[in-house]
């Protein structure tokens, strides 16, 4: 993983990527918010961009509570991946929220990557889609996240060029999937395949799982996706031959691959044969077979993988969207951090219709940066009448205009082919923004503002081709994998998402692939013009990814030199008198007094007179570093109200104070008054010996009539409360809470704890926070227990450290998981999350679970729920019903969801190898 070396143009960050490990982004890096005067002082760093959005959206800066958009460019290699993780987690630590859903978001990046990154000339992990990831708060907690995702390249499935490679999922699959799941899912060695080039990337599987697992993606979703993936791969390698009656038939080595194809999708052999060979249409009621020569069947083949991998993609991100959607009430207003982090510039030895894509929303976001950092910049100097020797720079409109210009309306698609680019040679020679390219082949060159990228007309007629004929869509519809009929069933919105709609059958796909990017883009833009942005420009020093070398030609393509420039003579902070003074009014002596229009003006214009002389009819002129000059003010200015309400001082004493932090810098604060010593906690007994209600009977099953739980006893502190005003109700309600809690145990999940007829010994039950605590008073270092939540459905781990026990939760997610808070591991079971934490420490003080807590068996009356070992055994024998499994590993195969015809996946795979292996004997006998 290249890190990256970062500098400040202004606030712009530059981040240069020195293909090598920097040991700049550890935990230590990135505590939370620190001070505006310690930030002042720290070295440029892609943190600090993170920290500035978030206190921007928190409205602790220049401005109130406002949108934010963080753009991060480049081209492809310079970083923007690494950049857009770091920014992620940092943000996530600046929310300290404490909450599943911030780990959550954490997972969806590496989930993404590994289904829409790839490996390329020119980047190993290079994004081979667009995504703008949009982060809402409420106050100063993560509420939800929102992915859009833009130009997927799905003709990657079918086609790399050399030295290039297929999306990373396939290379995880085919190295890191275990012997059982390679035969449920119908996968052979990975050299079998010809649409993937075998690579060993075994660890980066579990990371895939796990990240499904963790956002909340259900098991049979999990199955049903991967046996799609696994029938693409099969779909690859269908071959096809004439025979004497002109009508195409699968080779007799591909006929296992057709059957495996169809188990995996859930459809018959016959229709998909049919389907690939044919076209059926209906013409006046009147049903028209036509016969497919071999490229229109192949054509077919690579178009149902193409859209088939598209869609499943797109579904994920639909998924995500959906598990992470904000859970709030609709009146409550949500403040929003966007991040983009899009395709880089491209310029491959062949161009085809993806990098025309790619490049022309890299232009889209040049301009955008132009837009905001000199053209609106300099209209404004001219607008309020400042001297300003206006600042030449490299404006790429022309060229966004010609490209829409050239290639849009999409019409204009259906005639790519020589002719097609001798018309743009005949019409465009002129323009400075195109060249003639003279050969036979269809090429043609544009000039972007990164340089000239020569494009082959030949394979915008490829992506033409990507149509499905209506007999597929049909039948997929109809399949028996559930995820595939949805899939097919589903439509395509104008910017590209996943709609669960029925679909209409598009001729043309490439006129709807190119009205979705004019429509994604133009929503994208939307949305980055109404926030406030900050910009990292991600810079790729060299062609060769080597250390230590630095193009020079790089940084001027990017506009760097101009953007110093701009940076160093300009204003980038430009408040209205309004927004300023009702920002920092406070900063004056009387704060109190009404705002009027004048007083805008004069609270302005007094403050401004210490940092900048410009002040003109409608708003102020700032340098970029006075909003943290500001910023550091009311930081001083806050730190001086804690310690005045600290000493208890009078309201005057405030003021002053408050008055000459902010005028003469820091002053000797008053002397606090002596703190009052805190209350020490009563002692605790190790048995409670309040009084006791009995609990109100209800009807149970047979089954469990000997639990532990059938033992409830009211503790002390249910006792405490009744004798309070109220109490008797409050202690009714909690009691109520803990039955349905002991309800939801019973029928829920007690068969999921038991393990070989018995509960595990670390497994204590419904017991309180006080009685797990009493249990490990004379217990060891890493001694620990699970214990059923009082208040909530789910669980505690208390855990016996150096000092004192530590009490964990672990949350219960929608898809059955089973995951300790704060933590970025997803487990199927209690069993499996306490062998993992035996090994891997738990955060963030790496503590081991080494020594279990047995079960009290010496109480005659165990307390609410710690029961003896006999009630124990009881109970679990009761739970374990009349299935005995061999061991744990035959039960949890047994329970797990298969794909739906995966007895014809397992002959279709016999058969594949029975071929292979013939063929292998005649080799060696030849």
């Amino acid at each position: 993983t290249a890190f990256l070396y970062k500098t400040y143009i202004g606030d712009i960050l530059v981040a240069i990527n020195p293909f090598k490990y920097l040991p700049l982004y550890v935990k230590e890096v990135s505590t939370p918010t620190r001070p505006i005067s310690i930030q002042l002082k720290l070295p440029p760093h892609i943190f600090a961009v993170a920290d500035r959005a978030y206190q921007s959206m928190m409205g602790r800066l220049a401005t109130g509570p406002r949108n934010q958009c963080i753009v991060i460019s480049g081209e492809s290699g310079a970083g923007k991946t690494e950049s857009t993780k770091l920014l992620l987690r940092q943000i996530m630590e600046l929310c300290r929220a404490n909450s599943q859903l911030e780990q959550q978001i954490l997972q969806v990046n590496p989930l993404l990557e590994a289904f829409g990154n790839a490996q390329t000339v020119m980047n190993d992990n290079s994004s081979r889609f667009g995504k703008y990831i949009q982060l809402r708060f409420h106050n100063s907690s993560v509420k939800g996240a929102k992915i859009n995702e833009y130009l997927l390249e799905k003709s990657r499935v079918v086609h790399q060029d050399e030295g290039e490679r297929n999306f990373h999922i396939f290379y995880c699959m085919l190295a890191g999937i275990s012997p059982d799941d390679k035969d449920m899912y119908g996968l052979l060695d990975p050299t079998q395949y010809r649409w993937v080039h075998f690579r060993k990337w075994g660890e980066k599987y579990s990371e895939v799982c796990n990240a499904m697992d963790m956002v909340g993606f259900q098991e049979q979703e999990k199955v049903d996706m991967m046996t799609i993936l696994a029938g693409i791969l099969s779909l690859g390698n269908i071959m096809f031959e004439p025979t004497e009656t002109d009508v195409l038939r699968v080779t007799g080595k591909s006929m296992g691959w057709l059957k495996a194809t169809a188990g995996q999708f859930g459809v018959q052999e016959e229709e998909l044969l049919r389907s690939l060979t044919c076209t059926l249409s209906v013409t006046r009621g009147e049903a028209i077979r036509r016969l497919h020569n071999q490229q229109q069947a192949e054509d077919a083949r690579d178009s149902i993988a193409k859209v088939a991998y598209g869609r499943v993609f797109g579904w994920i991100v639909s998924k995500v969207n959906e598990l992470l959607a904000p859970n709030v009430d609709f009146d409550i207003e949500l403040n929003e951090i966007g991040i983009l982090d899009i395709f880089g510039f491209e310029n491959f030895a062949v161009n085809r219709f993806e990098q025309l894509c790619i490049n022309l929303a890299n232009e889209q976001l040049q301009y955008f940066f132009n837009h905001h950092i000199f053209l609106m910049e300099q209209n404004e100097y001219k607008e309020e009448g400042i001297e300003w020797e206006t600042i030449s720079f490299k404006d790429n409109k022309p060229i966004l205009v010609k490209i829409h210009n050239l290639f849009f309306p999409p019409h204009h698609l259906l005639f790519f082919s020589q002719d097609f680019v001798d018309k743009l040679n005949s019409k465009f020679k002129s323009s400075p923004h195109y060249e003639v390219v003279r050969s036979r082949s269809p090429l043609f060159t544009v000039v972007h503002y990164a340089g000239k990228v020569q494009y082959n007309g030949g394979g915008f007629l490829e992506m033409n081709r990507d149509t499905i004929p209506a007999s597929i869509r049909d039948l997929f519809i109809n399949s028996v994998t559930p995820l595939l009929s949805v899939l097919f069933a589903a439509t395509i919105s104008r910017t590209g998402t996943l709609m669960p709609r029925k679909a209409k059958v598009v001729s043309n796909l490439l006129y709807m692939y190119v009205s979705s990017l004019q429509h994604s883009l133009a929503v994208l833009m939307e949305k980055m013009f109404v926030a406030s942005p900050h910009f990292v420009r991600c810079i790729k020093p060299n062609g060769n990814k080597l250390p230590d070398q630095v193009d020079n030609k790089r940084l001027r393509y990017n506009g760097l030199l101009e953007t110093i420039r701009i940076r160093r003579d300009g204003f980038s902070w430009r408040p209205s008198f309004k927004e300023f003074a009702q920002r920092y009014n406070i900063l004056l002596i009387k704060p109190d007094l009404p705002l009027t229009k004048e007083r805008y003006y004069l609270i302005s214009i007094n403050i401004v007179q210490t940092f900048s002389h410009y002040g003109r009819s409608s708003r102020l002129f700032f340098k970029y570093w006075h909003q943290e000059e500001l910023s550091r003010l009311l930081e001083r200015l806050g730190t001086a109200a804690l310690v005045i309400q600290k000493s208890k001082a009078p309201l005057v004493l405030y003021q002053q104070y408050c008055l000459c932090v902010c005028l003469s810098g820091p002053v000797s604060p008053p002397v606090p008054l002596p703190r009052r010593k805190k209350p020490q906690p009563r002692p605790r007994s190790i048995m409670p010996t309040a009084a006791h209600l009995a609990p109100v009977p209800r009807p149970r099953n047979k089954q469990f009539e000997a639990t532990p739980f059938d033992n409830l006893e009211v503790h002390s502190e249910l006792a405490e409360l009744m004798g309070q005003v109220g109490g008797e109700e409050r202690a009714r309600e909690r009691s109520k809470k803990r039955m349905d809690n002991i309800r939801w145990f019973k029928e829920t999940q007690a068969r999921k704890v038991v393990r070989n007829g018995a509960f595990p010994c670390w497994f204590h039950g419904m017991i309180t926070r006080r009685q797990a605590e009493d249990l490990m008073t004379d217990k060891p270092v890493g001694c620990f227990l699970i214990r059923v939540g009082q208040s909530r459905e789910g669980y505690t781990l208390t855990y016996k450290g150096a000092n004192r026990c530590r009490h964990y939760m672990i949350e219960m997610q929608s898809n059955g998981k089973y995951v300790i808070l704060g933590e970025d591991k997803a487990h199927p079971s209690l069993p499996d999350l306490v062998q993992h934490h035996s090994r891997v420490g738990i955060k963030p003080f790496n503590e081991l679970l080494t020594t279990s807590c047995g079960q009290v068996s010496t109480w005659v009356k165990p307390p609410l729920g710690s029961g003896s070992c006999r009630i124990y055994s009881q109970l679990a024998q009761a739970l374990a019903g009349p299935v005995a499994w061999r061991d744990e590993g035959e039960r949890d195969r047994r329970s797990r969801p298969f794909p739906r015809l995966y007895p014809s996946i397992r002959l279709a795979m016999r058969e594949i190898q029975q071929v292979r292996g013939n063929d292998k004997e005649r080799e060696e006998g030849g």
